[in-house]
């Protein structure tokens, strides 16, 4: 295939838009595409204060670089969750992390789960009830709870994160399996802030894993290859696995299966009674909002098991 643009051969094939891109203009077009979809979801502006939740993995650090070459003003968030089992993983996400900030001359703000709870995320899911069966509740806590803590006490406008489509579309697939109204309710480009929590946005929502995955070779970003230990065997990769099977079928399945669910909640899927948000209030402890009587759930679990 030839690249739509030039002529020449084309180094990304991209059949479920029906291009293909030189390396020169595919790393154009994906910050002109980024750049529509923050605008077309009305995510951020050039003003506002961006905090970018980085991994070390290569959708966070791209989304980070894309940000930076379009002039936004971006920092970065790394959370140390002390998971190392066997392959220093969150060492090396960290180092990779830190290297990328400092070759730009950005901003990585760095936070040690233990240092704040007392405990490794491993080490938390061995004692609480949320983590005992694995260790993915309890970290998506505290990970959410972090992250919104030093957006709002550092005075970002919007908390950014990496999701590429693949992600999204696994995640739709499951909710709709089990038609999970409440979760279903919450996955948006763009999940507006209220007072005590920042604006969350995906500007990579509308991205293939393939094509992130390519953006960060061709840019030269260098990334944690491995998936977090305790990920085998999600339900999350099983259904990205059953998709990715629909996709080799039918070239863009995943991406239409995404944006018309997008247009039926746009045309009314949920009633308005159901999008209204739940009544939050101030936990009495750290003061984020939380929906829960009394402490929110990361206070009552640090509470409750040792922190």
């Amino acid at each position: 295939m030839k690249c739509k643009k030039c002529g020449q051969r084309a180094s990304v094939n991209m059949p479920q838009h029906n291009l293909g891109l030189c390396r020169e203009h595919f790393l154009e077009w994906v910050p002109e595409q980024t750049e529509r979809f923050i605008k077309k979801y009305a995510m951020f502006t050039h003003e506002e204060k961006i905090l970018v939740a980085v991994s070390g993995g290569k959708d966070s650090l791209s989304l980070w670089d894309i940000l930076h070459r379009l002039g936004y003003r971006a920092d970065g968030l790394y959370i140390a969750l002390g998971i190392d089992e066997g392959v220093d993983y969150s060492v090396e996400s960290q180092r990779l992390a830190e290297k990328f900030a400092a070759e730009r001359g950005l901003t990585l703000h760095v936070v040690n789960v233990q240092e704040q709870t007392g405990k490794t995320i491993p080490e938390w899911a061995e004692t609480s009830l949320r983590g005992r069966q694995k260790p993915c509740a309890v970290c998506g806590l505290v990970k959410r709870h972090e992250m919104n803590r030093i957006a709002r006490d550092l005075g970002y406008d919007v908390l950014a994160t990496g999701h590429n489509l693949d992600d999204e579309a696994a995640v739709l697939f499951g909710n709709t399996l089990s038609w999970s109204r409440e979760y279903l309710l919450r996955q948006a480009p763009v999940l507006p802030g209220t007072p005590g929590l920042a604006r969350k946005v995906k500007p990579l929502c509308r991205f293939y894993e393939r094509e992130m995955a390519a953006y960060a070779l061709l840019r030269g970003i260098e990334y944690i290859y491995e998936e977090c230990p305790y990920s085998a065997g999600a339900s999350s990769i099983r259904y990205k696995e059953l998709l990715n099977q629909l996709e080799h079928d039918q070239p863009g399945a995943k991406l239409a299966f995404y944006l018309k669910f997008l247009d039926a909640r746009q045309q009314g899927l949920f009633s308005a009674q159901e999008e209204k948000q739940l009544e939050l209030h101030p936990c009495p402890n750290c003061g984020q909002p939380t929906s829960a009587p009394g402490l929110c759930s990361y206070c009552r679990m640090v509470g409750e098991f040792g922190g």
